[in-house]
């Protein structure tokens, strides 16, 4: 036995000589998908890579969506450029978004938070639909979106990116990275971006995108010591952002507090301390323990024409979680604390909004995975809140293998949330209407809490067309509000109405998508999306305004072969919107009115890049090449501080063809 066990490690001696000395390296290489679907993870969660974040401009997170079939992408209004997403059919409040697992974009940054952060700082965005899990919070409704940033032990020492378009926006990112030691690590990110000129395509005498310039700096720390099971991350941000839009001849030095001419200002300041630590026990890899603390202090100061909208929020959060198994590892669990702690100084206009939030949880989260074909998470935590008060959280996600490469997925819970009903909806101050809120025995605003119940299941499944890879699948969401803060535009055109919930309202999701290798290097992605969103407002039930009932989404893209280090892409993304129900305008003057439902349309995009080698590479692309454009975009246009201005229904483009390149060199 032991002349055998001899002889065999003679054989793997020679064979590793002769591996280096004889024989020619043999490289194996697997192209990595854009957005990786597992079918092994119990919620229905899809990962979407860095390379799909560069197959579009990508300037920042909110613009990380263009390709993927689960996000919908619109613009907020006609003045701002500033991109919303849904999700199921819901707006981003309903979304749980986060940044490495800590609460981000929410409060104060709802409105414009996503574009704080910029698309090459991400390495990858996880998407979760349905309710999430209840360890970061009792807030998701529709969905969890998770951004991972790049880090510092594993980045490269230096990164260019240099982005100009014909919108006149031009931006600049450049990333240092340093090793400090063995276990310590530190990255600076700066970001910059500016648009100079005036644009006006439409000719209705107002910008289609702000004049603006932001300076955005991140500066983190990474400790990681597997000896000892111990990592550490540190960050530091500080971000500036300053906006002007309205009508081209606004002079903000001249003109602000006046009725001269309409304009727009909305300047942003931010900063973010963070702080992670882990441990995982030794000689016992299954157990560990984190502690996350983040604080943040955002402050916007804004006009829109006569309307004054200040807010400052100082927020406060921290989340212990503790990991462990019960007997063996197909049984897991997940417990821990959060405690979150918001200050808000909002005014509207003469009125003061200010209040403090303040919550202290536990959660416990059980999984059970038999390792092979069926996963079982059930999840439920207890809040006390001083506005919410007491209650509890459940959540459920079940996974079942059926057969090879087949997947199904069942989830529901409840979610629970404070509508920030000026900060969630300020393209409304964009407009001549009155704000009213018509209840006043809650405790937001005079509002309730909203609460919503989310249930879904979905299927995919993985097969071949002609020795082709394919994939098809389906899923089906239900979110039923139990109360919600009704934001009411069907009532009149010179009022916003905001009211708790005195009816049903429901948003009904179905996604079909089918992905095929059409030949080699040439994929294709293709997703339909049906809507049925209603909500009963005091005029009756009608359709969620400004949501598209159905969609379509279909991308190409294609890669040559690397040779000699050098390699061409090409990307085509095509999105179909059908008709949305528009807000209530029937009283106006005939000129100022907007029909019942948009027409359909089709936006198209393009990118081409071409890579010279592991270190450079450049990118042309365009933006709704088929140049559609809205065709009335602001009403009351000629008369802004008439009682029919209104710059807050964007059902599709402003601006036109955009046409954009840019440049990425490496030092690895």
């Amino acid at each position: 036995m032991q002349k055998n066990i001899m002889l065999f490690v003679v054989f793997l001696l020679s064979v590793s000589v002769f591996s280096q000395e004889d024989l020619e390296e043999v490289k194996i290489t697997k192209k990595q998908k854009g957005i990786k679907k597992s079918y092994t993870l119990t919620s229905n969660t899809s990962l979407i890579t860095s390379k799909e974040l560069l197959k579009a401009a990508c300037c920042n997170l909110a613009e990380s969506f263009e390709t993927n079939p689960s996000i919908d992408v619109n613009f907020s209004d006609a003045l701002t450029g500033t991109k919303q997403i849904k999700m199921l059919g819901l707006t981003s409040p309903y979304l749980m978004i986060t940044e490495e697992n800590i609460p981000s974009v929410r409060g104060a940054s709802q409105a414009y938070g996503l574009s704080f952060t910029p698309g090459t700082w991400i390495e990858s965005v996880q998407i979760t639909k349905g309710a999430g899990s209840v360890i970061n919070g009792y807030e998701s409704i529709s969905g969890q979106i998770n951004t991972e940033l790049l880090k510092p032990l594993s980045d490269i020492p230096f990164f260019l990116n240099a982005y100009g378009s014909t919108d006149s926006r031009f931006e600049l990112n450049t990333h240092f990275n340093k090793k400090l030691s063995d276990k310590w690590a530190t990255s600076l990110f700066v970001h910059g971006n500016a648009r100079v000129a005036k644009n006006d395509m439409n000719d209705d005498g107002f910008l289609d995108n702000p004049l603006g310039k932001q300076i955005n700096v991140l500066n983190r720390y990474q400790y990681y010591d597997p000896e000892s099971g111990l990592v550490s991350f540190i960050n530091f941000r500080y971000m500036n952002d300053k906006k002007q839009t309205g009508e081209v001849d606004f002079d903000k030095d001249r003109d602000r507090g006046t009725t001269n001419h309409w304009g727009s200002e909305i300047n942003t300041e931010r900063f973010d301390v963070s702080t992670k630590i882990g441990y995982v026990f030794k000689d016992m890899p299954y157990q560990s323990i984190g502690f996350q603390n983040a604080f943040n202090t955002h402050r916007q100061d804004s006009y829109f024409g006569l309307n004054l909208y200040d807010i400052k929020q100082n927020s406060f959060y921290s989340n212990l979680i503790f990991n462990s198994i019960i007997n063996n590892t197909m049984h897991k669990f997940t417990t821990g604390l959060n405690f979150s702690y918001d200050q808000y100084q909002e005014f509207v206009n003469a009125n003061d909004y200010s209040r403090i939030d303040n919550s202290v949880g536990a959660f416990f989260e059980y999984t059970y995975d038999n390792t092979d074909n069926f996963s079982i998470i059930l999840g439920g935590r207890v809040d006390n809140h001083n506005r919410l008060g007491f209650f509890a959280t459940p959540r459920l996600h079940v996974r079942y293998n059926p057969w090879k490469n087949g997947v199904i997925r069942f989830s529901a819970g409840r979610g629970k949330r404070s509508a920030n009903i000026f900060a969630e909806n300020q393209q409304l101050f964009a407009s001549s209407r009155t704000f009213s809120i018509l209840d006043n025995s809650g405790k937001i605003y005079g509002l309730n809490p909203e609460i919503a119940w989310n249930y879904g299941i979905s299927f995919s499944q993985k097969f071949k067309i002609f020795n082709k890879n394919a994939e098809a699948g389906f899923d089906i969401y239900r979110t039923d509000f139990q109360n919600q803060a009704v934001v009411d535009l069907m009532q009149s055109p010179q009022d916003v109405l905001f009211y708790n919930l005195k009816g049903s309202s429901f948003a009904n999701s179905l996604q079909v998508e089918f992905n095929y290798e059409l030949i080699h290097n040439l994929n294709l992605r293709t997703a339909y999306k049906y809507y049925d969103i209603q909500t009963d407002y005091l005029r009756g039930t009608f359709q969620r305004p400004l949501q598209a009932k159905h969609r379509f989404l279909g991308n190409l893209e294609f890669e040559t072969n690397v040779s000699d280090n050098k390699q061409w892409k090409f990307d085509y993304t095509f999105n179909w919107s059908g008709k949305q129900q528009l807000p209530y305008t029937a009283s106006n003057p005939a000129e100022d009115q907007f029909p019942d439902f948009s027409p359909s349309y089709v936006v198209m995009n393009a990118q081409v890049t071409r890579v010279f080698s592991p270190v450079f590479e450049v990118y042309v692309g365009g933006e709704n090449i088929g140049n559609y454009k809205q065709q009335k975009a602001i009403l009351g246009a000629n008369d802004p501080f008439g009682p029919n201005f209104d710059a807050s229904v964007a059902y599709a483009p402003i601006f036109g063809q955009m046409y954009y390149a840019g440049l990425r060199f490496k030092i690895k």
